[in-house]
């Protein structure tokens, strides 16, 4: 089915699938001029892989993909100032995200991370070396190491953007959600993932405590906030409050029924987990596999 949408601007009608009105109801009021009036020169596919790549007046948000990893690691950029910072890299990508680092001019200032991994290894401390000056950032109940250890209300300052730190334990004890409030987002690591959430049978996880967590400092956010999880295994890259709020199948459910579908999920061990857990805890930079020694 196919519609108009009135860019309110320019009076000027744009005809938008039902998929992408979806996407522009949903957006942010910040954001949604900019998606509009990108549908004048741009198809579908074009407009959702920007729809990943946000940006607005002073700032912009890159989403990047490990595929073996399924993680995502998303790239803040203040647009006046060039400083940036990442969250979430990957070991095997830091190549990957520094080159784009370069390529856009930009000043890495933090590389942060919203847990301690079991699925990967950071490329925190990889991209320390390679990016000489930017400082590694993780929360202090994660009991790792980083050059800055965050807590409940600090905040995170590139150029003129602040990150807000909430700390949404449950899946670890360490877990925090970065809201970008200019942005009108959140990145909610493992917390909350798009119709799921993460396992909480390990590192210190509670199901009671995840269910408080989401709903408390993620879900009370406004409706319209695009929430970023750390990992999608369907190919889905984004969502919002609103729609976990109706559709997550988890965590629509009152608390006793969370922590009983979490005890029953019978989850394999994670593969990589004897060999990240060790690496993450010190900053990627020390108890690395051999085959990587040389990395830091």
């Amino acid at each position: 089915m196919i519609r108009s949408v009135l860019n309110f601007t320019s009076r000027k009608p744009v005809v938008v699938s039902a998929v992408l009105r979806g996407a522009i109801a949903t957006t942010p009021p910040i954001h949604q001029n900019l998606l509009i009036s990108q549908l004048r020169n741009s198809s579908s596919l074009q407009l959702a892989r920007k729809y990943s790549n946000m940006s607005g007046a002073n700032f912009a948000i890159r989403q990047l993909f490990d595929r073996e990893s399924c993680t995502y690691t998303y790239l803040l950029i203040d647009t006046p100032s060039k400083e940036a910072v990442l969250i979430d890299p990957v070991i095997e990508l830091a190549e990957r995200d520094t080159n784009l680092v370069k390529e856009l001019g930009l000043k890495l200032k933090y590389v942060i991370n919203t847990h301690v991994h079991a699925d990967h290894i950071t490329g925190t401390g990889r991209l320390k070396k390679l990016v000489p000056g930017c400082q590694s950032i993780i929360s202090k109940n994660s009991k790792g190491q980083a050059d800055i250890l965050m807590s409940e209300g600090e905040q995170i300052k590139f150029g003129g953007q602040v990150l807000e730190v909430r700390e949404t334990p449950g899946h670890t004890e360490g877990c925090v959600t970065y809201v970008f409030n200019a942005a009108g987002c959140a990145f909610t690591g493992d917390a909350l993932l798009i119709r799921g959430c993460g396992r909480t049978d390990f590192q210190g996880g509670s199901s009671p405590t995840l269910y408080k967590s989401v709903w408390s400092k993620i879900l009370s956010l406004p409706e319209n906030y695009i929430l970023y999880p750390a990992h999608d295994y369907k190919g889905q890259t984004a969502s919002t409050v609103a729609e976990e709020k109706k559709y997550n199948p988890r965590l629509t459910k009152s608390e006793s029924e969370f922590v009983d579908i979490m005890a029953k999920l019978n989850l394999p061990y994670p593969k990589k987990i004897d060999e990240s857990l060790p690496a993450n805890m010190v900053c990627g930079l020390h108890e690395l596999p051999d085959r990587m020694k040389d990395w830091v």
